[in-house]
């Protein structure tokens, strides 16, 4: 049983733009601690230490502030806007014996026989719901392709989790896949194929009125 990254945390009295500005560049990320019936606490936390944390899988933190300890999950990450930086974080209270509902990442480990023959392997899902129990959460689901054949698509339902964990997201979609892919072809035209009909039918009508002007 996995047990929390410990993690300091501090109070933030005061709130709003100007003060999480200086937090950041301070090197603290701003941050709320919400569930369990209690009122939503604001705090900051080291962001150096959260995000290395963070990128080593770790989903649940103890956050210690002086002599209180709340064992929380990350819920919700916030971006800016080039996608690249956390600003934000939202951390939910948590039992560590409690099962919780989480998004883990999908690693394709090695390289296929596919793919040696000329393949092109496209990953069309990075990452899928489980349910597990908070201190079992993977850090990340890995599949290995090694025997993967040409254009036999990988299905959730391939995935293997550890025992007590139960998938959500549906088992009939595709994770991946290697294809031969033609002059005429690019991976992206693979991943399109995957859009649901709405998206294709809104390009459609983008393209469609473009050839008009």
């Amino acid at each position: 049983m996995a047990q929390p990254t410990p993690l300091l945390a501090e109070t933030r009295e005061k709130l709003g733009t100007r003060t999480t500005r200086r937090l950041r560049a301070a090197g603290k990320l701003p941050a709320v601690i919400y569930g369990h019936k209690e009122k939503n606490v604001s705090v900051s936390v080291p962001a150096k230490h959260f995000n290395d944390s963070l990128a080593k899988g770790a989903h649940v933190f103890e956050l210690g502030m002086g002599s209180l300890k709340e064992n929380v999950l990350v819920k919700d990450v916030q971006f800016d806007h080039l996608g690249k930086d956390i600003i934000h974080v939202d951390f939910a209270r948590v039992d560590l014996n409690e099962r919780v509902t989480v998004n883990v990442s999908i690693e394709l480990k090695g390289t296929s026989k596919a793919e040696k023959a000329g393949g092109v392997l496209t990953q069309t899902l990075n990452e899928v719901e489980i349910e597990c129990v908070v201190t079992e959460i993977p850090g990340e689901i890995v599949y290995d392709i090694s025997s993967l054949e040409l254009d036999k698509p990988i299905h959730v339902s391939d995935l293997k989790l550890q025992p007590g964990a139960v998938m959500v997201t549906d088992g009939e979609l595709i994770v991946g896949v290697v294809r031969l892919i033609t002059d005429e072809e690019t991976p992206a035209d693979e991943v399109a194929e995957n859009e649901p009909e709405v998206i294709k039918k809104e390009r459609a009508a983008e393209e469609a009125e473009v050839e008009k002007k």
